[in-house]
């Protein structure tokens, strides 16, 4: 925690009386703390108390008469930004992109990882419509410290008391300890489509938008590893100054430039959705529509993953990836050993909400000794940090 830029937000809990002592945790750990208040919080707890305590002013509004309080530059500003108390009614605000507040304009502005201590009553915890919410935030990447069960405010006992603030300051000490746990490491990851041309104007190719792979360059990169992402044909792009970016077309300049590198890396993650056939003859022309049927001889493309995986030596670990329609473990486990992987990634286009395109995913991981692990479905950037936990994981026992 030392030297993080927190954003504590708090919103109008009976709950928010604990923002103080949070406040002073996280100060105590050599964290700079910057409080934002929603109107509803002022009325539980004095923006002074958490100014004085905070050292730094209290931001309730955007803007007022006399200035404009910037909430792009806190969004920018920060490591991480903790929602605690989360109400219902903030939880519902954020999930549908309302923002008629401070908390709300910061949040929809902040480019750090965003964590929220929910606090209500037991009925309004297990209403659906939080349910939902809950799961939609959790959707967008968002992190959740789960509720605490006891006596609650309307004196029921039960689920939806916010998390202790000694439980919240160890829940961020532990997700800023894993974010440097690959520091010095080196990885390599493929991602995206390839594109295989028939003449100048067509190709072979496939749906994939690359979106899972940059996600899990991203994640790489956030926690520590110096990442070379081989990227076919796609309109994203890895931000992270940690990220090399090769940009390539087609699936042998993709087997190219991931062998030029490979040498070097500790890890491979094989995400890329590479076509496995590739027309023997390129037209140099554009192919002229007439009124007989086309055939067109294809041929294979290089095997990355093949040739990575004979190209392993002890110390380095690849990843791979499986999507299936069919007999989905089977031929994800005869990949898994025929590639050398040190586990494969399995989704398949049979499970609702995953697939190309999509900002989410549902995955399974099969290990080399017949273990596997299920994963309910989550945003890509959700499913990235998964699949980085597990690599993390392996590398400490090689």
């Amino acid at each position: 925690m030392q030297g993080k830029k927190i954003l504590l937000a708090v919103t109008g809990s009976i709950a928010a009386y604990k923002a103080a002592y949070l406040t002073r945790l996280l100060l105590k750990a050599g964290a700079e703390v910057q409080v934002l208040m929603t109107e509803a919080a002022t009325a539980f707890i004095s923006p002074l108390t958490l100014s004085t305590l905070s050292k730094k002013r209290v931001f309730t509004q955007v803007s007022s008469e006399q200035e404009w309080n910037s909430h792009v530059e806190l969004g920018l500003w920060a490591d991480a930004m903790i929602v605690a108390p989360a109400t219902a009614n903030t939880l519902a605000r954020l999930a549908h992109g309302i923002c008629d507040n401070m908390v709300a304009a910061v949040y929809l502005s902040a480019r750090c990882p965003v964590f929220f201590a929910p606090a209500m009553d037991l009925e309004m915890w297990r209403h659906p419509t939080t349910c939902t919410n809950v799961e939609k935030l959790k959707s967008f990447g968002n992190h959740f410290i789960p509720v605490g069960f006891g006596e609650l405010a309307s004196g029921l006992t039960g689920e939806g008391r916010m998390a202790e603030p000694e439980e919240i300051l160890t829940c961020l000490d532990h997700f800023f300890q894993k974010e440097i746990d690959l520091t010095g490491k080196k990885a390599l990851v493929t991602a995206g489509p390839t594109y295989e041309p028939i003449d100048p104007v067509r190709f072979i190719g496939n749906h994939s938008s690359g979106k899972m792979g940059v996600a899990i360059a991203g994640e790489l990169a956030r926690r520590g590893a110096q990442v070379t992402l081989v990227l076919g044909p796609s309109r994203l792009s890895a931000v992270h100054p940690l990220v090399t970016t090769v940009r390539v077309t087609t699936a042998e300049q993709m087997h190219k430039a991931a062998t030029a590198c490979f040498s070097s890396m500790d890890i491979a993650v094989l995400a890329a959705a590479v076509a496995d056939y590739r027309p023997t003859i390129t037209a140099s022309e554009k192919i002229k529509k007439s009124e007989t049927a086309l055939s067109i001889t294809l041929e294979k493309t290089p095997d990355i993953a093949a040739t990575l995986g004979k190209m392993k030596k002890a110390g380095q670990f690849i990843a791979g990836f499986a999507l299936e329609t069919n007999d989905e473990l089977k031929n994800a486990r005869d990949k898994l050993e025929k590639k050398n992987f040190d586990f494969i990634v399995l989704n398949s286009l049979r499970d609702k909400g995953a697939g190309f395109h999509l900002d989410t995913n549902k995955i399974t991981i099969l290990f080399r000794d017949n273990k596997r692990k299920d994963f309910e479905l989550k945003s890509k950037l959700a499913v990235a940090v998964d699949i980085v936990d597990e690599i993390a994981a392996a590398l400490k026992k090689l």
